[in-house]
């Protein structure tokens, strides 16, 4: 007896959850834990390799300009060859290349790391975000990316405390604690790498567990979200994209959040190890915002899934985000009143991260999606870049994280207000269309 609709959408979202998630979130904290671990290995490293504040905040932000320069390339291959070989690829070769941060020497190889480990891991965030877009229908969506994405907030929560501890290790077999923590964090990548090529389908019609009700349920759904774009679809070139309003706008208003996420990941090792702490106390006080950050993403993102709103679902937090760099920047030296401030901060962050890739989603077209995911994370991931910079330049001019936390505070708001004029833009289209 055929199901019904409602049930129908049920048994296939489930079997999609369960099929792809676990994979997909632990490869993703995976990639995260290796990119963002320098911070805590700046706590002895940065004195062992002679690096100022400055050059680690420019060699920890040179990931940024290997990934963003090989974003659009590196989603392309993977329409090419297909998700699953590629995901493999882009795991496995950071896994070696975080390990590879063991072995650096001074501040050249530091940087030569950092930029090729950038260039490995390009293509991962937009490529799963577009998976998704093919697998997961409109009004479902935002609560798995988000799901995908808690592990942004999961690689600190869970990471700090490991890391902390394997920096424990300083002196076993002649190695250092930050030596080892890159080597041993560098190798579930690998692992996560072989475990994609074995269960990862890359397209419905590929998929031999699926029956044909959930393909054409599934197939169903997307028609209809295709045939309600806000803009129809062009069929652009993927370099012509780089100019398309949507890619300009989004990619702008992330550059913000972005900015404020890693100045906050990089550097909050480092200011709270300021406090007076041990680097195992370290690691859990540094965890405290994360949580909180883990929370938000899951809720706010089933909430926008439940309202089926996603513009003020992505104001909101980023608001959120910019009152916290800003009340931090304002209490600087408290150490109680500045974590409670970075906490608000991180929820605004994390929280943001599933309507805003939804949000996304929406405005293209099949044809246009994966290139111009991958232009907005390439524009938006540059933040990556200039907030650990500004920190770094900002401290060692000042001794302070105020002036730094203050202009991140800043970018993020603008990111607020850069959604709210693409939203009025699209309104105002769709008015003129009916």
């Amino acid at each position: 007896m055929a199901q019904s609709q409602e049930a129908l959408a049920e048994s296939t979202i489930r079997l999609l959850r369960w099929k792809f998630m676990p994979i997909l979130l632990i490869s993703y904290l995976a990639a995260y834990i290796d990119r963002v671990n320098t911070g805590f290995a700046a706590i002895t490293a940065n004195k062992d390799l002679g690096l100022s504040p400055s050059q680690f905040g420019f060699g920890a932000g040179l990931f940024f300009f290997g990934y963003c320069a090989a974003q659009v390339p590196s989603n392309m291959l993977m329409l090419k060859y297909g998700a699953r070989v590629w995901f493999a690829r882009i795991m496995i070769s950071m896994g070696v290349l975080a390990a590879a941060n063991a072995f650096v020497v001074g501040v050249n190889s530091f940087y030569a790391v950092r930029l090729t480990l950038g260039i490995a891991e390009a293509g991962l965030l937009p490529g799963v975000v577009y998976f998704m877009r093919c697998w997961f229908p409109k009004r479902f969506r935002a609560r798995y990316i988000a799901i995908f994405l808690l592990a942004i907030p999961l690689s600190s929560l869970i990471g700090s405390p490991i890391s902390g501890a394997l920096m424990g290790l300083d002196g076993w077999l002649g190695f250092k604690g930050w030596q080892w923590m890159y080597v041993i964090e560098g190798l579930p990548c690998i692992v996560c790498g072989f475990l994609i090529l074995r269960g990862l389908a890359g397209s419905p019609a590929e998929a031999e567990w699926l029956t044909d009700e959930q393909r054409a349920w599934l197939a169903r759904e997307f028609a209809i979200e295709q045939a309600n774009l806000v803009e129809p679809a062009k069929g652009l070139p993927w370099w012509a994209m780089v100019v398309d309003a949507r890619v300009l706008t989004y990619g702008a208003a992330f550059f913000g959040i972005t900015a404020g996420s890693y100045g906050l990941s990089l550097w909050l090792p480092l200011m709270v190890k300021g406090f007076g702490l041990s680097n195992l106390q370290t690691g859990f006080v540094v965890a405290i915002p994360f949580l909180f950050g883990s929370v938000a993403t899951i809720v706010w993102a089933r909430h926008s899934d439940a309202r089926q709103e996603r513009v003020w679902h992505s104001v909101i937090p980023a608001t959120v985000a910019a009152v916290g760099l800003a009340s931090c920047a304002a209490i600087s030296g408290a150490p109680v009143l500045t974590m409670v401030a970075l906490t608000v901060a991180a929820i605004g962050i994390f929280g943001i991260r599933g309507p805003y890739f939804a949000l996304q989603t929406e405005e293209f077209s099949t044809t246009n999606a994966a290139p111009g995911i991958a232009w907005i994370d390439a524009f938006s991931a540059s933040g990556g870049f200039f907030g650990p910079l500004i920190v770094g330049w900002v401290k060692e001019s000042t001794g302070s994280y105020s002036i730094a936390l203050l202009v991140l505070a800043l970018l993020s708001l603008s990111g607020a207000v850069i959604v709210l004029g693409r939203a009025r833009v699209n309104a105002r289209r769709v008015a003129v269309q009916t």
